[in-house]
């Protein structure tokens, strides 16, 4: 009888980290967003690091945990590339409006975890994220790479540059994307995967820029979780305080870095009314979306 309940509960807890993992995907494709923040809004974020942390030294509880995830997050990132990126091209701001939106709404979520009042330690361990976070969008962009022209030395830039974009998978509100974006290699890595390796055109060359780069993803991946673990055991409300800084501060940085993206300026921003009352909308109807979510998940838990 035992066994027969732990199998639907099993069941539930694969889905519900599959479905994290989808949500971290599409975070990691929205440039100013952030993987790590929608891990902890969603909870899934001490298991996520835990889990690869200890990969080596209890490495089937690690792969058992993390496969969900995956699997979801590469989905996500997947399946939504295409109409997410039309969405982002057609309608920039209403689009992020809602996953602006479901952000805000999960807040609490990890405010929720550092009960009572919050020490100076805190007050700065929220602020300095919150400023770090914002600042990106004020980076200048750099052009874009060639990247079917590298040298040895460029596959291990593309190395580094891999292992930079992983914080956005373990550090919230830091988005990899934004960095990617910032240094050259966003656009050209998209482009790298949907009109060169799945149109079969350069297909060796596509495999070994994309390799490069995954490899960076996974070996930071590792590296800034072990640090994230630790972290989160010495110091968990400080560590937490400055996990809402950080998602916090991301919140605007996700317009400013869409806005550049999508060329928009103070003076060509639309003007129609009804642009304006669509991000609201869909911005309200994310914050609700988030708050039920999170209200469902306490009433199962």
């Amino acid at each position: 009888m035992e066994e027969q309940n732990q199998t639907p509960r099993r069941g539930k807890v694969f889905l519900g980290d599959f479905l994290a993992g989808f949500a971290m995907g599409i975070a990691f494709i929205i440039p100013g967003f952030s993987g790590g923040s929608v891990a902890a809004i969603l909870g899934v974020y001490e298991k996520l690091v835990g889990a690869v942390a200890d990969i080596f030294r209890s490495f089937k509880k690690s792969v058992v945990t993390l496969i969900p995830i995956a699997l979801g997050l590469v989905l996500g990132a997947v399946s939504l590339l295409f109409p997410l990126g039309a969405a982002l091209e057609a309608f920039p701001l209403p689009t992020v409006s809602l996953f602006v939106g479901l952000a805000i709404g999960g807040v609490p979520s990890i405010t929720d975890r550092v009960p009572g009042k919050p020490s100076a330690k805190n007050i700065t361990a929220l602020l300095i994220p919150a400023f770090l976070a914002l600042a990106l969008s004020f980076l200048p962009v750099s052009a874009e790479r060639d990247l079917f022209s590298l040298s040895p030395f460029g596959y291990l830039v593309l190395f580094l540059v891999g292992l930079l974009g992983s914080t956005a998978l373990v550090v919230p509100g830091i988005s990899g994307s934004m960095l990617l974006l910032i240094l050259g290699y966003y656009n050209p890595l998209i482009k790298a995967f949907t009109e060169h390796l799945l149109l079969g055109r350069d297909i060796l060359k596509s495999l070994l820029v994309l390799g490069s780069c995954a490899l960076g993803i996974a070996v930071g991946f590792f590296l800034i979780s072990i640090i994230m673990r630790r972290l989160l055991e010495r110091y968990p409300r400080s560590t937490y305080y400055a996990i809402v800084g950080f998602v916090v501060g991301s919140l605007p940085t996700v317009y400013i870095s869409t806005a550049k993206d999508a060329g928009l300026t103070l003076a060509s921003l639309p003007p129609s009314a009804w642009h304006w009352i669509a991000c609201a909308l869909l911005l309200a109807l994310g914050v609700l979306l988030s708050l039920s979510f999170t209200r469902l998940a306490k009433k199962k838990k």
